[in-house]
């Protein structure tokens, strides 16, 4: 396994993604060649004096990086030598299998897309966002890469979801649901309306609709959604843990009689913080696309960055983009089946 690690997109500097990377290497032997792409000064600057210690390890320079700041496609078009398109252009070559970057999410997904390009039968790559519940965790799908869609891109984002649920959470039979504003087939916007439809007549695990309060009780293993909402209801989730956490420290802190409470259930506490940490699985994979693309956070420490390169090799491992390209084919054989036997263009 070849991954293309781009370290210059992160909030704390390339030491950080450097040392995950080291990290990764020491634990995981199915790795073949771990690619560091981007300036050489930068990364050499970090090193310690002997440099490397694993021959597996190997510096790409790229000139340039893409900020949060440039508009994605234009940037992508223009920085040619930006370090996430030299990742992209690695694994386009043959010479990787995977990218890993921490920088502009719009950025990437414009890199995967005119670089990469889309598995045959994909309209649309999106983002598969892991949430975790006191159940488990659902697969959010998509969680902001594509903010117009057209029902049929809903329909595969389930398919891809269904996938990844399977091969990485390893769900049997994955439960899949559209997110609306109630479970009734009749609720719903045009657009989650039409998605029932088709979603329907897959070879899915199909549940129907699931709306917000379905999402944390264990009903639901992929939650399918545009780009729009989906973003919305990632960083509602985010802000929500946050403001409980923060609100829990503070009346547990109130008084003395309550820190002694809290020091009784301390265990407890850090066991819920360990299943909500965002750093176990390092970051969200993007769907879809000829290459395994992994988005990590841009403040990932470098244990986030160590299992976003492991998880990455699971993806390798269990082939899911093979898997995709297969299960995507079948899909659309079906989708177009069901338009020739009712009639129905699903369009809007």
């Amino acid at each position: 396994m070849r991954i293309a690690v781009d370290v210059m997109g992160g909030d704390q500097g390339c030491g950080v993604v450097i040392k995950g990377a080291c990290k990764a290497l020491e634990t995981d032997q199915r790795i073949s060649a771990l690619f560091l792409v981007g300036n050489r000064a930068d990364i050499h600057a970090v090193l310690p004096k002997g440099g490397f210690r694993d021959h597996r390890m190997r510096v790409i320079h790229a000139s340039e990086v893409l900020t949060m700041e440039d508009k994605p496609v234009a940037a992508v078009r223009r920085k040619r030598d930006a370090s996430v398109v030299r990742a992209m252009e690695l694994v386009k070559d043959g010479k990787a299998d995977a990218v890993i970057s921490l920088g502009n999410t719009g950025g990437i997904f414009a890199a995967a897309t005119f670089r990469l390009g889309r598995i045959d039968g994909v309209d649309r790559g999106g983002i598969a966002t892991l949430i975790p519940t006191p159940h488990h965790h659902f697969v959010l799908m998509d969680a902001g890469a594509n903010v117009e869609c057209r029902p049929e891109n809903l329909a595969q984002f389930a398919v891809m979801g269904s996938i990844y649920a399977r091969e990485i959470l390893g769900c049997p039979t994955p439960r899949v649901g559209v997110l609306s504003n109630g479970t009734e087939d009749t609720k719903g916007n045009e657009l989650s309306l039409q998605a029932f439809k088709l979603c329907k007549a897959l070879d899915l695990n199909f549940i129907g609709n699931v709306e917000g309060h379905n999402l944390f009780e264990n009903d639901v293993d992929v939650v399918v959604c545009d780009g729009f909402v989906g973003n919305i209801v990632l960083k509602t989730c985010e802000s929500l843990a946050r403001a409980m956490f923060g609100m829990l420290k503070r009346e547990l802190t109130a008084n003395p009689q309550r820190q002694l409470g809290a020091l009784l259930a301390k265990s407890a506490f850090r066991s819920i913080k360990r299943r909500m940490d965002p750093e176990v699985y390092g970051g969200a994979p993007l769907l879809g696309f000829n290459g395994v693309v992994l988005k990590a956070h841009a403040s990932a420490t470098e244990r986030a960055i160590a299992n976003a390169i492991t998880v990455t090799a699971n993806n390798l491992e269990h082939h899911v983009n093979q898997i995709i390209a297969s299960e995507i084919a079948r899909a659309n054989k079906q989708l177009a089946s069901f338009v020739t036997a009712t009639g129905e263009v699903p369009t809007l």
